[in-house]
C-alpha cells in the first residue's frame, strides 16, 4: 500500500531515470567541466536570472550547511523557526560546521515574520554574544505551510535593514512555487533573497541539490568551500543531468502539482471523517490529530510519522506519483479504525 511518511520514500521519476541513463555514455571531464554541468547551470539562470551562480550538491544537508556556511562566521548566528529541518533534522551539522548559534524561534504555522524575529536582534556588537547574521526560512514550510511572495519580501526588506543576510531552504521550493501560481524568479530572486537550497529529491529525482547564490559577493571562492566540504561530485554529470530534464519542460511544475492536489484531496477526505486538520494543507503535507488507538494499526498498512506524541498529531505527505486511488485507499482504512 502506498505510504505517506515522506516525499522522500517514493520513486525516480522515469524521465530523470532516463536522464540519467542517457548520461551514462562516453567519457566526460570530471568535477563539473562536463556539458551537462554547463547546461544544468544555465537553466537555473533562465528560471532564476543571470546573475546567479549554482553549484551542485549530493545532500539536503549539505546544501543547507554549506549555503549558511558561506553566509556566516563561527561567532554568529542563525535565526530559524523552532520547527525548521535545520534545527530539527540535521544532527546539530549546521552548528557543527558552520560554528554559528541557531536562534530557534516559536511560530504558530512554521513562518517567520519581522515582529518574531525583532526580539532575537539583541547584543549587538556586545563582545560576549554571538552576533545575529541570517535568517533561514523554509519554504514550504516543514508545517506544510507557504510564505506568499509579499511575506518573504517584506522579510528580505526587514533583514537587510538589520545588516543580516536571508536563506532559504526550498527543500519543496517546487511546492510553494506550484502553490503560489508563481516563478522561481517572482518567488526568490524579486524578494531579494541571497542564497537558496534548491531540492530536487523530494520531487522525483534521485539525488542531488543546490546551492543558488543571489548575492554574487556570497558566492566567491565558494568551490574551496564546497571541496572541503567534501561534496565536489566527480562524476557531477549524473546529478546536472537530473536537473536538466527535471526543470526543463516543467517537470518540477507538474510533479509538484501532482503532489500538492493530492494532499488538498486527502486533508478533504479526512476532514470529512471529523479528523481535525491542524494547519492549512498549501503545499503537500497534511498534519492532523488523530485518536491515539488507531495510529499504530494504520501505520502497520501504511506507515506515517507522528508529529507530536503529546498530542497524537501526525503528518502525511503526497508525492510526485501518490495517486487518487492511495488517498481513497488509505482514507477507507481510516474510516474502517474509526469506526
Amino acid at each position: 500500500m502506498h505510504t505517506f511518511a515522506s516525499d522522500n520514500n517514493s520513486g525516480v521519476h522515469p524521465l530523470i531515470m532516463e536522464a540519467i541513463i542517457k548520461a551514462n555514455q562516453g567519457h566526460v571531464k570530471g568535477y563539473g567541466e562536463d556539458i551537462y554541468t554547463a547546461r544544468a547551470q544555465e537553466n537555473f539562470k533562465l528560471l532564476f536570472g543571470a546573475g546567479v551562480e549554482v553549484f551542485f550538491v549530493f545532500t539536503g544537508t549539505a546544501s543547507n550547511v554549506l549555503g549558511l556556511k558561506a553566509m556566516t562566521q563561527p561567532y554568529q548566528s542563525i535565526l530559524c523557526a523552532d520547527t525548521a529541518h535545520i534545527q530539527t533534522d540535521e544532527c546539530g551539522a549546521p552548528e557543527r560546521f558552520t560554528g554559528s548559534k541557531l536562534i530557534p524561534i516559536p511560530t504558530p504555522d512554521g513562518k517567520l515574520t519581522p515582529n518574531l524575529i525583532k526580539p532575537h536582534l539583541h547584543g549587538i556588537n556586545f563582545v560576549h554574544h554571538s552576533q545575529p547574521k541570517v535568517v533561514s526560512i523554509t519554504q514550504s514550510t516543514e508545517l506544510g505551510t507557504v510564505y506568499t511572495v509579499d511575506q518573504i519580501k517584506e522579510l528580505s526588506d526587514f533583514v537587510h535593514q538589520q545588516g543580516l543576510f536571508l536563506h532559504v531552504d526550498g527543500a519543496r521550493i517546487a511546492n510553494a512555487a506550484v502553490s503560489l501560481g508563481c516563478s522561481f524568479r517572482n518567488l526568490i530572486t524579486e524578494t531579494g533573497v541571497d542564497v537558496l537550497s534548491f531540492g530536487g529529491t523530494k520531487n522525483g529525482m534521485m539525488f542531488g541539490e543546490a546551492i543558488v547564490f543571489l548575492n554574487p559577493v556570497l558566492s566567491e571562492n565558494f568551490g574551496y568551500t564546497r571541496k572541503q566540504g567534501m561534496q565536489l561530485a566527480s562524476k557531477m554529470r549524473f546529478i546536472s543531468a537530473q536537473f536538466n530534464a527535471y526543470l526543463e519542460n516543467d517537470l518540477w511544475r507538474i510533479n509538484a502539482g501532482q503532489s500538492n492536489q493530492m494532499a488538498k484531496l486527502l486533508s478533504g477526505e479526512v476532514k470529512k471523517l471529523g479528523i481535525q486538520v491542524t494547519h492549512e494543507t498549501e503545499a503537500n503535507s497534511v498534519y492532523a490529530i488523530l485518536p491515539q488507538a488507531v495510529i499504530p494499526a494504520l501505520q502497520q498498512e501504511s506507515f506515517f510519522y507522528v508529529w507530536d506524541e503529546s498530542t497524537s498529531e501526525v503528518r502525511w505527505v503526497c508525492s510526485w506519483n501518490t495517486c487518487e486511488e492511495d488517498v481513497y485507499n488509505f482514507t477507507g482504512r481510516l474510516r474502517s479504525y474509526l469506526s
